[in-house]
Formats: structure tokens, C-alpha cells, sequence
């Protein structure tokens, strides 16, 4: 059985200084110090960084589009396939809405056999929109200050 999963955050954030956080090694360095009841640490093995989904998987980075602030991760082992999971991706959108404000879009995809159709329950959101929530805050409490004239 396939299926997938969404969640949207708008904020008055523009996409460009998301993507500096999402799009770089700084969202696994702010991820346990800004949300450590969702994730207390961050290991990076190889690569540039990811939002971890459990306790631990291993995930391999399938697409990056800097131009389009797009971001691909499939899990690959671990946890997650432990449990019975065929296929599991996250894919991250910053999609801009004007000059200072985007939507942080988080997309699941996912297979399990059906005959454990009770995993798709386990298919949450609630870790990417708290993601969403403090990432936006952050960007904007550590917005450098514009030059007026």
C-alpha cells in the first residue's frame, strides 16, 4: 500500500534565508539545540546533513535543487525499514510567496505491505511541523538588520 502525507507552514520568512538554514549543514546543528524533545542528537556520517525521521536510520539524499529550494531523502536503512516500511521519502519545499514571505512544505512518501496496513499511522508530521514552526522563527530572530537611508 502507498501513500503519502503533507504539511504546509506559511511564514513571513522568504524562501531564500529558509533554504540558508534547510539547504545547508546549519538545520542538523539547530535541530537538537532548538527541538531536543524531537530529536536530542545528530550524527552526521557522510554527506550534508538531513532531517532524521526515528531513533536511527540512514538516510541517502536522492535529489538537491538549490535553484528551487528542493530537497529529497530516502531511507535507506535502518529503523524505519526495520519496521516494515517498503519505501519512506521526505521531500522538503521552500516555495516563495512573494519577497518576505514562503511556504515550508513537507511531503511523506511511503510503502508497506498490506498486509501491516497499521504502519501508515505510524506515517507523522508533527516533528516536521515543529521543524517548520522554530526554523522560522530562528531565521527571523537572526535576520541581519536592513539598511535604512
Amino acid at each position: 500500500m502507498k501513500g503519502s502525507k503533507v504539511h504546509e507552514h506559511e511564514t513571513d520568512v522568504p524562501a531564500s534565508e529558509l533554504w540558508a538554514i534547510y539547504g545547508s549543514l546549519l538545520a542538523t546543528k539547530l535541530l537538537p539545540e532548538l527541538l531536543p524533545h524531537v530529536l536530542a542528537k545528530v550524527e552526521l556520517v557522510s554527506g550534508d546533513g538531513g532531517i532524521p525521521r526515528l531513533h536511527s536510520y540512514t538516510e541517502k539524499f536522492i535529489k538537491v535543487d538549490n535553484e528551487n529550494y528542493i530537497k529529497e531523502v530516502e531511507a535507506i536503512e535502518g529503523d524505519i525499514l526495520k519496521l516494515g516500511f517498503m519505501y519512506y521519502m521526505v521531500r522538503l519545499e521552500i516555495i516563495s510567496k512573494g519577497s518576505n514571505s514562503s511556504v515550508i512544505r513537507f511531503t511523506i512518501e511511503y510503502e508497506v505491505d498490506d498486509a501491516h496496513p497499521e504502519l501508515e499511522a505510524m506515517v507523522g508530521m508533527a516533528a516536521f511541523a515543529a521543524t517548520a514552526e522554530k526554523f522560522s522563527e530562528h531565521a527571523k530572530e537572526n535576520k541581519a538588520p536592513q539598511a535604512t537611508y
